[in-house]
This record gives structure tokens, C-alpha cells and sequence, in this order.
């Protein structure tokens, strides 16, 4: 059954006894309701709250216009994406839909999904339009909630939720309802405020401590693109990818500090290489088709895209299935596992000392730099020295001058893929009967890139 997938932007509130007048809140020009539902939600989550510990939520929510299973996941700020599935998309146990869960083993590991709490919601609804329609839903709750694994007597609450159907509206609505008197509530969800998750660790200014809180950054990031590439979400392989690579790099140059991690950084080159074809598949087919689109019209010849299309097509989808049969095998779970546990890895003794110790281990990073022989190797190279200089010195002008020089580097590694690329289309072509000169410009094209790049770094 098909996951129904919608963004949401939601502010949430404290709520007192009187609501504020809702026809006067900026760009509101009519009202509807109050609607009165009752609802009732089961939430779901691992016994150590590990979906918790990624600001996402799964419940089992009956009642009102959209019940049935919903996982909630953050996107930043306000938002979330929200997944849907109905009722009867479950076993009669009421064992959360396979589907759903699948799309949350980054998070989970495949650590049963049981129930932790059950909220129960008296809900009020009106519908704030504008001269351009709906601008947002509010929702007055009463909130009645009890934890599942304890006896104690039930929590109760009041809070305000504006859905956002117009999120550019956003900062007028909350500005006007704060001056109302009304305050931001401090738990993110429902569930957040009955069940509270773990405290993330506090970050320090020593080397040791600094370096721990990128390395949870980039974990965090690579759980949130597991989810994103399971559903095969637009540049999900490639952000995965950036944080597989940025993990190993920062691994590698800060291994003096953080010893201990040969295995880690070994997996993460194997789960880079499973991802690798997939993404330079759709980085060179989207290339190639926009240089199609600037070529002259009388420079297109034959049925140029079809040929692209049934080239990368079939191309594309093996890739995703190596994808796929990665993130089901057991060297990827370890490998998250693996990550999870680095904090509790001993460092080294100089660790302990300001975070300008950083700077020297970077410092031997860009000396590295210079010893490679192949233009591959220097763009690796400097990968890890721009990936180091994160840790570093994030705002410095040495980081954006190593970024500056990955991304020329990567125009000539991306030439020199697309140029056999294009050899084998242009012989596909001639075979198929068609005329293959379109395919002989752009790789000229590609060709005069890589040779560019060459000239840019012999200068």
C-alpha cells in the first residue's frame, strides 16, 4: 500500500481559558467553525526511546477526518514531514505497518516498535482563510495522556496548534498570537511532553568534545537521509553520501585524537561504494540532459533524450536495488551501531586540550594535499582537509577556498565519467540506425571540461 507523504508546518502554544480573537490575527478575512472531534492516539516507539531521540513520532490515531498510522519526522524548523497510512494497513495486533517501520529502521535498528503512551484529545478547529484561500487550521486541545510502562495518575493539558497552509504566513501569525499572551510550548510534539527523550550529550570547547559534536551531527544527518532514501526522495543518495564521506574523512584526520576506529572507517567506505553508482548515474544524466537542452536546436539530432532515457533508466533502477540490499545487510546495522557507540570510545590523552589542537591535526591534512600524484587522489585529498577544516575552523576563508577547489576537482573527475558515457551512447546509436553526432559534440564538450580543469590547476 502506497505512503502518503505531506509537509506540515506547525506552531504550537500554551494555551489559557480564552483564545484570542481569530478574525483579527494578521491576513485573516474569515473564519469557520469552531468543528468539535475526539480523538484518540496510541503512540509507538522502542523501550530506550529511539525514535524519540530523532524528534520523530509514530501513533495509531483514531477519530477525525485523518485517522489511521502517522509517522512524523523533523525537517527543521517548524516542520515535519508527516507519512500516512490507514487503519487497516496493520496486522490485527496493532503491530505498527511494515512499511512504516521499515522506513524507521535507521533509527530503530529493527528494535521492536511497541506501545509507550496513549493520548486521548478533545479537539476545537477553525479555518482561518485569506484573500488567497486557506492560510491556516487551529486547533484548540485538551489533552489527556498516560504513559504505558507506569501506574501513575494521567497528565493533562491545554495547548494551541496553527497548521500552517501558507507557511509564509508564519512569523505575522506567531508574532500577533505572542502578543495575545500566548507562549511557545517547549515540547516539540505531544508525546514529547508526556514522554520526554533523552538529553542530548552537552558539547564542550575542548578538541575532544568538539570533535564529538560534529561526529554526532553527521551520524544524525545519515539517519535522517536512511529514511529519505528508502522512499527514494530527490538528492537523499547523494546527502548520504556526503555524510558517509565527511564521517571517514574527519575519522581519518582526527584518528590521533580518536583512535580506535579502522573498522568504522573501513565500513564507511563500503557503504559509499554502494552508494556511489546511483548517485553518479543521476549527477551525469541530469547533466547531460541539460546540455541537450542549451545545445542549438540544428545540433540535435535524432531522438537525442529517448536515447539518454533508455540508457539510464534501467542503469539507475540496478543501482537503487544495490542501494536497497545495502541498507538490508548486517555490515550496515553494525556500522550504525558502530557509530552510536564512538562517544565511548577512549581518546587520547591530548583530546583534553583547547580545541585549537584541531588546527594541527587539519594542518597535516592539507600538507596532503600536495604529495598526490593523480588529480583523483589530490580531489580525495582535499575532500578530507575541507571536510577536517568543518571540524576546524568552520567560518574560515581556508575551508571555503578547499571547497572552492573540490568542486573544480569535481568537474574534471565528472568530465572524465561522462566522456566513455557518451562513446557507448554515441556507438548505441549508430548501431540502433540513428545518427550519433550529437553524442560526438558533447563529449568534445566534456572532454574540453576535464582539460579545462587540468589547465586551471597546472596554472
Amino acid at each position: 500500500m502506497a505512503v502518503v507523504s505531506e509537509l506540515e508546518t506547525e506552531l504550537k502554544y500554551e494555551a489559557g481559558d480564552d483564545l484570542p480573537p481569530l478574525a483579527d490575527l494578521p491576513g485573516i478575512s474569515g473564519v469557520e467553525g469552531p468543528q468539535e472531534v475526539r480523538l484518540s492516539a496510541v503512540y509507538y516507539d522502542t523501550a530506550d526511546q529511539r525514535l524519540a531521540r530523532h524528534g520523530a513520532t509514530l501513533r495509531r490515531r483514531t477519530g477525525g477526518a485523518d485517522e489511521g498510522w502517522h509517522l512524523k519526522v523533523p525537517v527543521g524548523g517548524d516542520s515535519r514531514v508527516e507519512l500516512r497510512l490507514p487503519l487497516d494497513s496493520a496486522p490485527a495486533t496493532n503491530a505498527p505497518p511494515e512499511e512504516l517501520a521499515e522506513l524507521t529502521f535507521g533509527m530503530t535498528r529493527g528494535i521492536e516498535l511497541r506501545p509507550v503512551a496513549q493520548l486521548k484529545t478533545k479537539r476545537r478547529t477553525w479555518r482561518l482563510t485569506g484573500p488567497g484561500g486557506l492560510v491556516a487550521e487551529v486547533a484548540d486541545d485538551r489533552v489527556t495522556a498516560r504513559r504505558l510502562d507506569s501506574t501513575d495518575a494521567a497528565d493533562k493539558w491545554h495547548e494551541l496548534e496553527v497548521e500552517l497552509a501558507d507557511p509564509a504566513a508564519g512569523p505575522a501569525l506567531d508574532r500577533a498570537l505572542r502578543k495575545a499572551g500566548l507562549r511557545r510550548s517547549r515540547h516539540r510534539s505531544k508525546l514529547a511532553r508526556v514522554m520526554p527523550p533523552p538529553e542530548s550529550p552537552s558539547s564542550g570547547d575542548t578538541a575532544g568534545e568538539v570533535l564529538l559534536a560534529y561526529l554526532r551531527t553527521q551520524v544524525d544527518e545519515l539517519v535522517k537521509q536512511d529514511l529519505r532514501v528508502r522512499r527514494d526522495e530527490d538528492d537523499s543518495v547523494h546527502r548520504m553520501r556526503v555524510a558517509c564521506r565527511r564521517l571517514r574523512s574527519v575519522l581519518r584526520v582526527y584518528k590521533r585524537l580518536l583512535p580506535g576506529t579502522a573498522r568504522v572507517r573501513d565500513d564507511l567506505k563500503w557503504l559509499g561504494r554502494q552508494l556511489s553508482p546511483s548517485r553518479d548515474l543521476e549527477v551525469q544524466y541530469e547533466h547531460l540532459r541539460a546540455e541537450v537542452a542549451s545545445l542549438p536546436e540544428e545540433l540535435v539530432v535524432g531522438p537525442v533524450e529517448a536515447r539518454l532515457t533508455r540508457y539510464f533508466g534501467p542503469a539507475q533502477a540496478g543501482a537503487r536495488e544495490t542501494v536497497l540490499k545495502a541498507l538490508g545487510d548486517k555490515r550496515y546495522r553494525r556500522l550504525l551501531d558502530e557509530l552510536d557507540r564512538l562517544a565511548d570510545l577512549p581518546m587520547a590523552p591530548h583530546a583534553a586540550r583547547p580545541a585549537k589542537e584541531l588546527g594541527r591535526h587539519a594542518r597535516r591534512a592539507r600538507r596532503r594535499i600536495d604529495e598526490q600524484d593523480t588529480l583523483h587522489d589530490t580531489r580525495k585529498a582535499a575532500k578530507r582537509y575541507r571536510y577536517a577544516l568543518e571540524v576546524a575552523s568552520p567560518g574560515s576563508k581556508k575551508r571555503r577556498r578547499a571547497k572552492k577547489l573540490t568542486k573544480l576537482l569535481g568537474e574534471y573527475v565528472d568530465g572524465s565519467v561522462a566522456q566513455p558515457m557518451l562513446r557507448e551512447l554515441g556507438m548505441q546509436a549508430h548501431l540502433a540506425g540513428e545518427n550519433g553526432f550529437t553524442f560526438g559534440i558533447l563529449h568534445e564538450r566534456e572532454r574540453a571540461r576535464a582539460a579545462r580543469v587540468v589547465g586551471t590547476r597546472e596554472r
